[in-house]
């Protein structure tokens, strides 16, 4: 690192200040010193050094240390990422051990050790540079945040229904308080779980979601909470846990209710001491997340089967939103059908598009069982093949290619049929791998091992 970096020495020994500039000059690209502490302030104005060699004390007489306490709060006001290095006679050594508990980063002492001090200098130098490219990976991600969840924007609507979920969301968004949503499939789940993240005091630090339904059994624990290299067969290197991804912002499950009972106490466990062991590991690990769970199950029944622990339970639930289906919210659709039509017209460069009121009208009567998602779905469809910049009601392409539309079976070979029975599953569910699941009479983890069977 020689040639590189920028030092301010602030020392009233002259004879010492002359010494240092003299035997550092070639490890710092710029060496500054300051006699009076009093000409700090300004000389902070002037430029921005890396490392700062700051004496314990000026004034003859006073060994207290209170000054370079004083101007080391003041250069730390002024650049919270400094890296201060002081200068100590023998008998402050304990004063400089406090001094770094303000925030200097180590001490030298008065002796002379040239090793001791080029050492000392140069580990503060690279310490600086870690924190300014932990600077700019903090404000990369807070930009990345920004990207994402500018493109995730959530229709509040005009029905009552609504209108009751924002207020509360509102109320508990800025609190720390865990969140359950429950709802059925399509129904925004995971908007509003960021809805709260955006609206919190974590809003800065990263958002974290784990779709649990898509897991197998054997990958919850490794998912959740990480693994040690070793810990099993393609365990290579250590992995982190989506919990300890998360940690400082929120981590947002999804589908909680497809969690192992044999693994909801560890995930318990977690969430109550804020801690994680790693597969493989022994030592708990810290983390600090704003949890948000959602399902489309009816936990309370599975707690009454045995299926889903009561604590479990009552730890997710702190405050419990119940997401309205699409077709409790009929005041909502034109609302709805104008952002995703906007959303989309834009996305495949179509003309300005309008929904005629038989478009509309159609829209309101379907019961929606895939709700906003197969809404979504409908909508982009409808914009992709429309020809003119206005939708009718036969643009509106509801049920099309359904499960309900028959196809002839060419052979009784099972796999054969079995492929086509999942796709028109997929397709009369508008993409809702839940519905779809759950029509098949299997579960989502079970319907994308076929899906990447058939390719499909």
């Amino acid at each position: 690192m020689s040639g590189k970096g920028k030092l301010l020495i602030i020392d009233d020994n002259e004879e010492l200040l002359f010494a240092f500039k003299l035997y550092l000059n070639t490890h710092f690209s710029k060496i500054d010193t300051i006699k009076n502490p009093n000409q700090l302030l300004s000389k902070l104005e002037e430029e921005v050094y890396d490392v700062y060699m700051l004496d314990m004390n000026f004034k003859a007489g006073i060994n207290s240390g209170n000054e370079g306490l004083y101007w080391l709060k003041r250069i730390m006001e002024f650049d919270s990422n400094a890296c201060v290095v002081l200068i100590t006679a023998y008998g402050d050594v304990e004063l400089a051990v406090k001094a770094m508990k303000e925030g200097a980063v180590d001490f030298v002492q008065k002796s002379w050790d040239e090793n001791k001090i080029l050492s000392t200098l140069l580990a503060a130098y690279k310490l600086r540079l870690s924190k300014l490219e932990i600077k700019g990976l903090k404000e990369k991600q807070k930009q990345i945040n920004y990207q994402i969840n500018k493109n995730t924007q959530f229709v509040r609507g005009k029905s009552p229904a609504m209108k009751e979920v924002f207020r509360t969301l509102d109320k508990v968004a800025k609190t720390e308080a865990n969140v359950l949503l429950i709802g059925e499939n399509g129904t925004g789940k995971e908007l509003i779980a960021r809805e709260v993240h955006l609206r919190s005091m974590r809003k800065d630090q990263v958002f974290v979601h784990l779709d649990l339904g898509a897991l197998s059994e054997s990958l919850f624990e490794s998912e959740l909470f990480g693994y040690k290299k070793g810990a099993f067969t393609d365990a290579k290197e250590d992995r982190m846990g989506r919990f300890e991804l998360a940690s400082g912002g929120t981590l947002f499950l999804d589908e909680i209710g497809n969690v192992p009972i044999h693994l909801q106490a560890k995930l318990l466990t977690a969430i109550q001491n804020k801690q994680i062991v790693p597969l493989g590991g022994n030592l708990p690990v810290d983390v600090d997340v704003r949890l948000v769970a959602a399902t489309n199950s009816n936990l309370l029944e599975m707690v009454a089967e045995g299926t889903f622990r009561e604590d479990l339970l009552y730890r997710l639930n702190t405050i419990m939103l119940e997401l309205p289906p699409l077709r409790e919210r009929i005041e909502d659709i034109p609302g709805l059908a104008d952002f995703f039509l906007q959303k989309y017209a834009g996305l495949y460069q179509k003309k300005i598009m309008l929904f005629e009121n038989s478009a509309i009208k159609k829209l309101a009567q379907y019961t929606w069982p895939g709700n906003i998602r197969e809404f979504q779905h409908i909508i982009e469809k409808s914009v992709i093949l429309s020809d003119t910049e206005k939708l009718t009601a036969s643009d509106i392409l509801i049920g099309e290619g359904a499960m309900s539309s028959k196809r002839q079976v060419d052979s009784f070979n099972l796999t054969e049929n079995e492929k086509l029975l999942i796709e028109q599953a997929i397709k009369h569910t508008g993409g809702n791998m839940s519905l779809a699941a759950k029509g098949l009479g299997i579960n989502r983890s079970t319907l994308y091992d076929k899906i990447k069977k058939y390719d499909l």
